[in-house]
């Protein structure tokens, strides 16, 4: 761990010539792409590749309002305030509310006894024996990712936004001139498009949300993940051993702006976008840090129940319609 530490603080140092490219870069990019799709001729394949373009720049604003929040993108912290407020709006997440509670997730990232603070909330293999056929249907219907990917993007960044978690720890006020600035970002769209602009902009905010939560599932969510119960539990081994190191190639590391390799993102925060995806690849065979390709990506999404006794993710132990069937029996 001291090793691996010692190393990763070579990666640190923040230069704001990169940083200022890649924000105002994916502005220019996010600007461009979002009025191409508004007022280009309607041909629905150019517009469809272009709204995915958009989306996709969506979630590299978002990725850099997440460094400003760790203070990580430039080198002054007056710097990375401002601009995490001025990607607010665009990525529809009010950046003070998203700062306190992504530090807490920081803190408490592995606690069983603080699932809280998770994105994805996951049960135990022991809990989910001993929940009702309604509980377990409602959980399955929660982590099936049919459902979660895009209902849960729209859901966390369209509406829970608007009034996140312990918004009064951040200021009331601020969040409400959060919402009143991104009506008038719609007011905008509809002014310059109508009612076809803000379709389209629904559109590029579905992409976006169903990219991240795609992104956040997987950064915790794989077999050999990290939970345990204090006394036990350790902060140190949730970071590095309770997060993800995708490596889904270089287009992906390009519109997610490498926030893939998440394991040494926990590990050290303080490690900016820009040099994430090097510092990976410079410490994974030093240190033997696991690598999750596609194929292990995508089965991570059919492990759902944490198993405390073997210590890793595990699918759920019977089918759907057994469930129904108890609850069926139940209700009768």
């Amino acid at each position: 761990m001291k090793d691996i530490r010692a190393a990763t603080l070579a990666y640190c140092d923040r230069d704001d010539r990169i940083a200022a490219l890649s924000y105002f870069g994916t502005f220019a990019f996010y600007f461009g792409t979002l009025a191409l799709s508004l007022f280009a001729s309607p041909h629905w394949s150019v517009t469809t590749v272009l709204i995915v373009l958009n989306g996709l720049s969506g979630v590299r604003l978002y990725v850099l309002q997440h460094d400003c929040g760790h203070a990580s993108l430039f080198s002054a912290r007056r710097a990375n305030d401002l601009a995490g407020y001025g990607l607010s709006v665009f990525t529809l997440t009010p950046f003070r509310a998203m700062q306190y509670n992504h530090n807490r997730h920081h803190a408490q990232l592995g606690d069983l006894d603080a699932r809280e603070t998770g994105e994805i909330h996951t049960l135990t293999l022991r809990e989910w024996q001993a929940a009702s056929p309604l509980q377990r249907i409602t959980y399955r219907l929660y982590r099936n990712p049919l459902l979660m990917l895009p209902l849960g993007g729209l859901m966390t960044y369209v509406i829970r936004y608007r009034w996140p978690k312990n918004a009064a720890h951040v200021g009331v006020i601020g969040i409400v001139l959060h919402n009143a600035l991104i009506l008038l970002w719609l007011a905008a769209i509809w002014a310059a498009a109508g009612e076809y602009g803000l379709l389209l902009y629904l559109g590029t905010v579905f992409v976006a949300g169903t990219t991240g939560v795609f992104c956040v599932y997987l950064q915790h969510n794989f077999e050999d993940t990290y939970w345990d119960r204090r006394p036990d539990y350790s902060v140190r081994d949730a970071s590095l051993h309770g997060s993800s190191a995708l490596d889904l190639g270089w287009w992906f590391d390009l519109a997610t702006c490498n926030i893939a390799y998440h394991d040494l993102h926990h590990f050290n925060p303080r490690i900016p976008s820009y040099r994430l995806r090097q510092c990976h690849r410079d410490l994974r065979d030093r240190f033997d840090l696991p690598v999750i390709h596609w194929p292990a990506a995508l089965h991570s999404f059919t492990l759902k129940l944490w198993d405390e006794e073997k210590e890793r993710l595990v699918p759920f132990p019977e089918s759907t319609m057994t469930d129904i069937a108890h609850l069926g029996r139940r209700v009768a």
